[in-house]
């Protein structure tokens, strides 16, 4: 009998050996060429899933996205549990704080400035940062539902300056890990969710 291939499967399988050769060789090597070589399949096997290096690398930054996406939404508040160390464990779901979510990070960014040369690239980068904006408000409107937030705080406002302490830990940390360790990027996101409550 023939083999049956999971087309799903092989097409992650296909993103993770990209995200393997942006994390160890960089995104300018991310060729088809060296992913198809990294996930053991021949290029025109590769080129069966994804007709061009720019769907394979969208597809690749889906995955980033839907995999924090079901994590966050996989998490559920129990009464018993304190409100800031739900949300703050939210946050935590972004941040580089282990292997997988560094290497998530660490592509995401190569992703990140790649958009700058690739317009096609674009739509999707729109997309990422709009779910993770709204991700971020949402933080912020469960310590106001709960009314454990501040009276009179600036949703948005608020919203864009965590968004902004998000993105500049994980740089910071991606970049400077033995300055800005992973212990000051814990201290730091749950300082500033304190700040935000009465």
């Amino acid at each position: 009998m023939p083999k049956i291939i999971d087309h799903h499967k092989r097409k992650i399988l296909i993103a993770e050996a990209t995200w393997k050769v942006i994390v160890e060789e960089g995104i300018e090597n991310a060729t088809v060429r060296k992913i198809a070589q990294t996930a053991e399949l021949s290029t025109g096997s590769l080129r069966h899933y994804f007709s061009s290096q720019s769907e394979l690398l969208c597809f690749s930054m889906e995955l980033v996205s839907d995999r924090v996406i079901q994590r966050l939404e996989s998490r559920e508040f129990s009464e018993d549990q304190d409100p800031l160390e739900f949300v703050s464990e939210g946050v935590f779901e972004v941040l580089p704080i282990d292997k997988e979510r560094k290497i998530e990070m660490e592509v995401w960014l190569a992703f990140s400035a790649k958009v700058l040369v690739d317009s096609t690239l674009n739509e999707l980068s729109n997309k990422v940062y709009d779910h993770m904006h709204q991700g971020l408000k949402n933080v912020i409107h469960v310590l106001q539902l709960l009314q454990y937030a501040k009276d009179g705080l600036d949703l948005d406002l608020e919203v864009n300056r965590l968004h902004a302490i998000v993105d500049g830990m994980a740089m910071h940390h991606l970049l400077n890990p033995g300055h800005f360790t992973q212990d000051k990027m814990t201290r730091t996101l749950n300082y500033h969710l304190k700040s935000l409550c009465k």
